[in-house]
């Protein structure tokens, strides 16, 4: 089996007396799209930094493409292609001239260059704007253009952060579509995101992170199922006391209770009976004003690990 792309070993990163990121301990496969969740202040980006060599951690180990970021961070960055949330393009240049000025940097042989560039173009479908500025681009066109500078050099390991913000649906689905072609050329993706549509359908694993620690790792199907096969949301007047939640929680079948928004969620296992305990402990309390069953998504996998929900 080939060394993983990533992997961190108890990895801490403290400043001064805050700690964002507290003995953090995961691995990514080379060839796997690898989600990386968790609301601001979780310490995602300073994990990233600590993966891109942007910055030490205060202990532990990390390897990323089987080498030390402690001992040698440059050699690491050199095989590294970033989407960065800001996308940071020369907007008085064009597409191409963008992609030269990148392939200068990263040592790309001027003789390969322009079919790169060609190719590239045609992958993120911009080859007929390949000559105007990038400041008459829309914000889905920028991402794509980023998205193909990220590959020019053929990085061995693709961090994205926050790949689809801002950006349209349709322009959305085609990076998602690129990004998941990667995949089939052996590269790994690292992805951080706050959409958890987009974690799902690309992630093969998702690790959950708050507050610096790590609360789940798994599947985006697994972490769906290990959390209950079925949520009910209610609406009750008036809302849900202490004691109803305690109730709640003691029901067979019950296997988390939460409130969102003025939604009372209730996470079920596949018990049949379970909900119908459920409705009449909701209303031997209160009116009960709306109710809807549904499958778990990942926003109520991750308010159930931590207790609030992804955007706060």
């Amino acid at each position: 089996m080939s060394e993983p792309a990533i992997e961190l070993v108890e990895m801490t990163k403290r400043f001064r007396n805050f700690t964002a990121v507290d003995r953090l301990s995961l691995t990514v496969q080379r060839g796997e799209i690898f989600g990386l969740l968790g609301p601001n202040g979780s310490g995602k980006t300073t994990t990233v930094n600590v993966i891109s060599g942007l910055s030490r951690p205060t202990s532990g180990t990390v390897r990323v493409l089987g080498r030390d970021m402690l001992t040698e961070p440059r050699s690491v960055r050199r095989l590294l292609g970033t989407i960065p949330q800001e996308t940071a393009l020369y907007e008085e240049l064009s597409a191409e001239a963008n992609l030269r000025f990148h392939g200068d940097l990263f040592d790309v042989p001027r003789s390969r260059l322009p079919s790169r560039i060609d190719e590239l173009l045609r992958l993120v479908q911009l080859e007929d704007r390949r000559r105007d500025r990038v400041s008459t681009y829309s914000g889905g066109m920028k991402r794509r253009l980023a998205l193909a500078r990220a590959l020019l050099h053929d990085p061995e390991l693709l961090y994205l952060d926050e790949p689809t913000l801002g950006v349209d649906v349709q322009s959305r689905r085609a990076i998602w579509d690129h990004v998941l072609d990667l995949r089939t050329r052996g590269k790994t993706v690292l992805i951080t995101t706050n959409y958890l549509e987009e974690a799902s359908a690309l992630g093969d694993r998702l690790a959950i992170i708050d507050r610096g620690r790590l609360v789940a790792l798994d599947s985006p199907q697994q972490l769906k199922s290990k959390y209950g096969d079925t949520v009910l949301d209610l609406v009750l007047e008036p809302a849900p006391s202490p004691a109803l939640l305690v109730r709640l929680r003691s029901i067979d079948g019950v296997t988390a209770v939460n409130t969102a928004d003025g939604t009372l969620k209730v996470n079920l296992t596949g018990d049949p009976e379970a909900t119908g305990r459920v409705v009449t402990a909701v209303t031997g309390e209160a009116k009960l004003l709306r109710i809807n069953q549904h499958e778990p998504d990942l926003d109520e996998v991750f308010l159930q690990l931590t207790g609030r929900e992804l955007r706060d």
